[in-house]
């Protein structure tokens, strides 16, 4: 096995362990500060910090990871994490809105410290492989790309029925407790197994240099705002919200059920690269590809958001509505997660990915607040509306989107 790969395969398992905790700790708070009597708003609230620090995280995370190497920023992040979930086991009466904020802000943090590592790390990883044909380097790493993202965002639908699981079985503080403890395992076996000075840069970077100067990158990052927000101005505190209050599911089959969807569309994004491969020949997709699948996507929140208007069972529309908003979701996703690193240059990948995942958190962040506050008002088909309307933005922003070409992408 080359180096290359076994780092690969080193920082893939150390961030599935991390999107496990990241999975639970968000489903464990948002139903269990609903059944503390946390209103749609208050709760969406909770998630503010976590948001808006990972806009600040990662437009500083890109620029430190060239600085110091990304597997010192994964490790950081992962740390940072066993100390979000160990210091929300505290009692009840501690539990205010201001300290669960800035827990998740800990959390915001780490989350965003580790995937834009995570992902930053893969380019190199690719390089490293040994290839020298440049189409076949775009090829692999599309494919190293959503078998990472996807299989990320499996194993967070495994996260959200843990999370749930675990607030019926063993009550919210000692899940947190299990939770930290096994990152805590994680965290000092990769830190033993990853080489230092992944991804750093020989020059040092200036801060000055995080923002890009790619065109292509600022399109794309453009498009991933409101594409990110487009999933959780619903998923967030919406969905949740409406399958424990209005179908009277219960914490297990809510979590079951969020989780099952995450799992599915992980899976779905790990397989975009023989989903779509046939529209462009063996490269990794690019401008037009991204312009399709936007589109495609924004006809099925309009969808749902129609069927529950006219009365259908809502059951129905909201489970088979979810599932091919998954489907078309993951494949976006999946695209523009392979676009940053092809419009990237190797030297600036740390820095372009953070930019770009600082975009990601931002569209996150605009998405929760909405959800929480549409919800409220609108009910879960004005939350839909808004999801349209992102998607439609979306589309509209990738028409600046260019194709791949092949020095790009090695």
């Amino acid at each position: 096995m080359n180096q290359g790969l076994r780092n690969y395969l080193v920082v893939t398992g150390g961030y599935w362990s991390f999107t496990i905790t990241d999975g639970a700790i968000r489903m464990l708070v948002v139903l269990y500060f609903h059944q503390l009597g946390y209103s749609p708003f208050e709760v969406a609230m909770l998630f503010l910090f976590y948001e808006f620090f990972g806009i600040v995280t990662n437009l500083v995370g890109g620029w430190l990871g060239a600085r110091i190497g990304l597997n010192l920023t994964m490790h950081i992040g992962m740390a940072m994490q066993v100390i979000a979930l160990a210091a929300l086991t505290v009692p009840d009466a501690w539990l205010s809105v201001p300290y669960v904020m800035a827990a998740q802000a800990l959390s915001g943090i780490a989350k965003d410290l580790n995937k834009m590592s995570a992902k930053a790390s893969v380019k190199t990883m690719v390089e490293n492989g040994g290839t020298s044909d440049s189409a076949d380097s775009n090829s692999k790493l599309f494919r190293w790309v959503a078998v990472l993202t996807g299989s990320k965002n499996a194993l967070k639908g495994s996260g959200f029925f843990i999370g749930a699981a675990l607030l019926d079985l063993a009550g919210f503080r000692y899940a947190l407790a299990i939770l930290a403890s096994m990152l805590f395992i994680v965290l000092i076996v990769t830190g033993m197994l990853l080489p230092s000075g992944v991804g750093k840069m020989k020059s040092k970077p200036k801060f000055t240099q995080v923002f890009s100067n790619i065109p292509a990158i600022n399109w794309l990052s453009a498009s991933r705002f409101f594409l990110f927000g487009s999933r959780d101005v619903w998923f967030v505190v919406g969905l949740p919200v409406f399958l424990y209050e209005v179908l009277h599911w219960t914490f297990t089959e809510v979590g079951a059920f969020m989780a099952l969807w995450v799992i599915g569309y992980g899976f779905v994004q790990a397989s975009a690269p023989k989903l779509i491969r046939r529209s462009h020949h063996g490269h990794g997709p690019g401008g037009g590809t991204a312009r399709l699948w936007a589109f495609l996507l924004s006809l099925f929140p309009a969808g749902i958001a129609l069927g529950l208007q006219y009365g259908w069972p809502a059951d129905i529309v909201i489970v088979t509505g979810l599932i091919l908003f998954g489907i078309v979701f993951a494949i976006n996703s999946a695209v523009h997660s392979y676009l940053i690193l092809a419009y990237s240059d190797h030297d600036k990948v740390a820095m372009n990915v953070g930019f770009y995942y600082m975009a990601n958190a931002g569209g996150r962040l605009v998405g929760t607040i909405i959800s929480g506050w549409a919800y409220q008002t609108q009910g879960l088909e004005g939350c839909l509306w808004w999801s349209t309307g992102f998607v439609i933005t979306a589309w509209l922003l990738s028409y600046r989107l260019p194709e791949v070409r092949s020095d790009n992408a090695a």
